[in-house]
């Protein structure tokens, strides 16, 4: 019956697309992304790498904890033909075949990476040898040929070929000898990868689970501490409740295995990635707070999918909250995501009213980014994008519609993202280091830019902290870093610390900002924006605490921009002016790039086409949220 079905939708389908682009088979334009074609033999190898230096004072080290194989079902239904191994080499800095057919290489190499191929159905299609109707160099070909009707009929005879099968279907999700040689191969890829000191890889995978019935995303990424992993990864097959993964992770702990579980895209997740009761729908307590702050110590902030951090409705005066907003729920209709309980803001506002009103604060996380990549890569360079999934977004052509599959897919294209990385202070650059990390949460996250920053709080840092010879070392000997809780304090507000350093590789800083958090006395929350080091300049006003916005340096027609505004570095040492003593707040660092040219102006200009709204982006990076806790 279920054959049948898919039959009929399929040539429903065919005739719907045969009605509608009668009039357009014609060849679309060219498209230069894809070309020139990959060839092996000149494919570079990563790069040599000095190992980074312990240093007590920590080194940042950036990198990916996300990112997608072959092995993941929708990557190989997608036109994904990279492995495990070839996403290090992606990472290390070494070339690898898109599944395009171009190459793609990073700029600069990364220092950490995690593959995190779905736990569900894990290598199925990859082990089963399936060749769909994509592979073999037909995507590529298709493409070239440029015929809209054939890349259509491709599309849906890739899509006919494999339904993801019902749990319990024999030979498929059940073959748990097919799973156990992708997950061998997984770990197998991670440990040849892995170099202490100068690359470390991770071995993980991703539990993807979805809520019911609404079917919304509640993935987490599982990150691994050391070599030691379990037979199996824990699927959403197997439960898509989180406290049921936790119970897992807890089990594992006590064989010696440990793990984290990093939640994304709760923007897209109908507030049920932060809602204020159980996935079973119980009210939350002190052991649920306690056992998710323990196994979910950071979230993901940016990646392909949108951004996690806030949402215009929820923080109608921050002016940069509209960056990057993917707000329609990942289901087949597409309809809005509800914004409370899906950003990342509204949680850690949420978990200090519980604090207040509870005693105890469910929401209590640091952060990161990543990219979500699907084709073995990190697609985070705005001028080099190379899309998500080959078959939806793969090309230029693709992404802006001149040569798309399917009508839908260059609107939804559009709406994502470059990615985002990962960035983490650690003594050195090892797995258990980078782990204890983030289990410390002295992590932040970037937008895909390596922009550096520092954030501390204390109790009476010097004005000149970041000056000094010795005040990276004061400032930890004298107060927290990012993810920290500062408790007690007399009158004075505490001082907040914060530098930034640009990305060699990118534009200059606008400003830093700190994001204040707070409960009032009626237990309501509250947030509010202080421009605290800005370029050029500007000086905060008195009474907004903002500064006025830098021109536009960006030439949209040749997707160019200049470095003539903003900063290289900048800081602060900064006391809240309206600090209240008597209530818990939380404050974090956002640090903003000038205006850049996005990807979709860089496809747009390879094109000879208009580049759509928006043209520009503010790459930024976000920390870790420092907790001030008052005494008793």
């Amino acid at each position: 019956m279920r054959k049948l079905l898919t039959g009929i939708v399929v040539v429903l389908a065919l005739l719907v697309i045969a009605a509608l682009w009668f009039a357009t088979l014609g060849r679309a334009p060219e498209d230069p992304s894809l070309f020139p074609e990959y060839d092996a033999s000149k494919a570079l190898p990563p790069p040599p790498k000095a190992a980074t230096p312990r240093s007590e004072e920590r080194n940042v080290f950036f990198g990916d904890l996300h990112i997608h194989t072959r092995l993941s079902l929708d990557a190989y239904r997608f036109g994904v033909t990279a492995g495990p191994e070839d996403a290090y080499v992606y990472a290390r800095g070494g070339t690898i075949e898109h599944g395009a057919g171009y190459a793609i290489r990073l700029k600069e190499p990364l220092d950490f990476a995690a593959v995190t191929d779905h736990a569900e159905y894990l290598g199925m299609l990859d082990g089963l040898g399936l060749e769909l109707p994509l592979h073999g160099g037909r995507l590529r070909e298709t493409l070239l040929g440029r015929n809209r009707l054939s890349a259509t009929l491709l599309f849906l005879e890739t899509m006919a070929e494999f339904q993801p099968p019902a749990q319990g279907d024999q030979g498929y999700a059940d073959d748990p000898a097919v799973m156990r040689a992708a997950w061998q191969r997984t770990i197998a890829a991670a440990e040849q990868a892995n170099a202490p000191g100068v690359f470390t890889s991770f071995i993980a995978y991703e539990w993807s689970s979805v809520s019911e019935p609404g079917n919304d995303n509640l993935h987490r990424n599982v990150i691994y501490r050391g070599s030691e992993a379990p037979a199996l990864p824990f699927s959403a097959n197997d439960s898509k409740d989180p406290e049921d993964l936790w119970a897992v992770l807890e089990a594992q702990l006590a064989e010696g295995i440990e793990a984290i579980a990093i939640p994304h895209n709760g923007n897209v997740s109908n507030g049920e990635m932060w809602k204020d009761v159980t996935y079973s729908g119980a009210p939350l307590d002190s052991d649920y707070a306690a056992r998710r702050t323990r196994w979910e110590p950071i979230t993901e902030f940016f990646q392909v999918k949108g951004q996690s951090e806030t949402h215009p409705v929820l923080s109608s005066e921050d002016e940069f909250a509209h960056f990057e907003i993917k707000s329609r729920r990942l289901n087949l209709e597409q309809d809005p995501s509800e914004p409370r309980g899906s950003y990342a803001r509204d949680a850690l506002k949420r978990g200090l009213v519980h604090r207040v009103r509870e005693g105890f604060d469910p929401f209590d996380f640091g952060v990161i980014g990543s990219s979500d990549g699907h084709g073995a890569s990190a697609p985070i360079e705005e001028d080099t994008f190379h899309g998500k999934l080959p078959l939806l977004d793969g090309t230029a052509g693709i992404r802006m519609g001149t040569a798309t599959l399917l009508p839908e897919a260059a609107r939804a294209a559009s709406e994502w993202g470059s990615g985002g990385l990962a960035a983490i202070w650690a003594e050195e650059n090892t797995r258990d280091s980078l782990f204890q990390a983030m289990r410390r949460r002295e992590t932040f996250a970037t937008s895909g830019t390596r922009i550096r920053v520092r954030f501390f709080a204390g109790w009476d840092y010097p004005s000149d902290l970041f000056d000094r010879a010795e005040g990276i070392r004061e400032a930890y000997a004298s107060g927290v870093a990012m993810g920290g809780a500062l408790e007690g304090g007399g009158e004075s507000s505490p001082t907040l610390a914060v530098w930034a350093l640009k990305d060699p590789r990118a534009a200059n800083l606008d400003r830093i900002q700190i994001v204040k958090l707070w409960v009032d006395e009626d237990g309501e929350p509250h947030e509010k924006i202080f421009d605290v080091a800005a370029s050029d300049g500007r000086a905060a006003d008195p009474e907004r605490h903002r500064v006025f916005p830098l021109p536009s340096t960006v030439d949209v027609a040749n997707a160019t921009y200049t470095n003539r505004l903003g900063a290289t570095e900048l800081s602060a040492v900064w006391r809240d002016p309206e600090w209240d003593p008597s209530r818990p707040t939380r404050y974090y660092a956002r640090v903003l790039e000038i205006e850049t040219p996005r990807w979709t102006t860089y496809d747009a200009k390879r094109l000879g086409i208009e580049a759509p709204t928006p043209a520009t982006l503010q790459e930024r990076a976000v920390t870790s949220a420092i907790t001030y806790l008052p005494g008793d």
